[in-house]
């Protein structure tokens, strides 16, 4: 078999390893859909007349425009599960285990980065469907929603690679969990909740300019069936740049690591 060939197979194995792990702890592989369920629920039920009405509509009206943000910080929820899952491997010996065998080096990255991108998109499964239950009812067509299904695997993927190389440079299991929250916190600071216009000037910029913002405003468009602007290119760009970031950082950090 060619190099390549032998680096697919030995990801596909480490794939299957880390959905095994998925399967037999699913409170940890599920976790991540749980706080943007609560989000959901409390700014709905507690929040959505009143900020509804503000933007000029009621509860529904709201629940249409939270969905996509509540979308978006489930897929940031996510890097703190494989932050914690490739710390657990740096830290607890496999990886010593691994340098003994003959398998490819990126194989043991991919498998986590791969493994994180599947476990996200089923918990973003339950998220939505919790939505659905409450109401919400996109106009979105079957190309608008495979563009959705696309820009939600993309995300993920670039959020993985970022906090597998978190995960990497941490040291324990309990500071793997605790790198990640700034990927976590971002999302408050867009558009998820409230647009952006209606926020103080310095939050505004912030919030126009950093990745979350493009991202939600592109799936709330395509779920609604209206127009995404530029937002899209800008989403896609965002993606790319923090993948490569989180794939040339976690590589360094990973063959560093396993030479010593």
């Amino acid at each position: 078999m060619s190099t390549l060939t032998y680096a697919v197979h030995d990801s596909m194995t480490m794939l299957r390893r880390n959905l095994k792990h998925a399967l037999r702890y699913p409170a940890v592989s599920l976790g991540p859909a749980m706080m943007p369920i609560l989000m959901l629920l409390l700014f709905v039920y507690a929040f959505g007349d009143s900020i509804g009405a503000g933007m000029g509509g009621g509860r529904d009206a709201y629940l249409e425009y939270l969905t996509p943000g509540v979308i978006i910080m489930g897929v940031a929820a996510g890097a703190m599960s494989t932050s914690i899952a490739v710390c657990q491997d740096m830290t607890e010996g496999i990886i010593n285990r691994f340098r003994t065998m003959n398998i490819t080096r990126s194989s043991f990255m991919t498998g986590h980065v791969v493994g994180s991108v599947i476990t996200t998109v089923v918990s973003l499964v339950l998220v939505v469907g919790v939505a659905v239950a409450l109401g919400f009812r996109p106009d979105a067509n079957p190309l608008e929603w495979l563009a959705v299904a696309g820009l939600v695997a993309a995300i993920a993927f670039a959020v993985a690679w970022l906090s597998a190389a978190l995960g990497l440079i941490s040291k324990t299991v309990e500071s793997a969990s605790n790198k990640p929250l700034l990927i976590q916190f971002l999302p408050f600071l867009g558009s998820a909740f409230v647009p952006a216009d209606s926020m103080a000037p310095g939050l505004r910029w912030f919030a126009e300019n950093q990745p979350f913002t493009p991202m939600t405003e592109t799936l709330r468009g395509l779920l609604s069936g209206s127009e995404i602007g530029n937002n899209g290119w800008i989403s896609l760009a965002w993606c790319a740049g923090i993948t490569l970031v989180g794939y040339v950082w976690s590589r360094s950090l990973f063959n560093s690591t396993t030479k010593r």
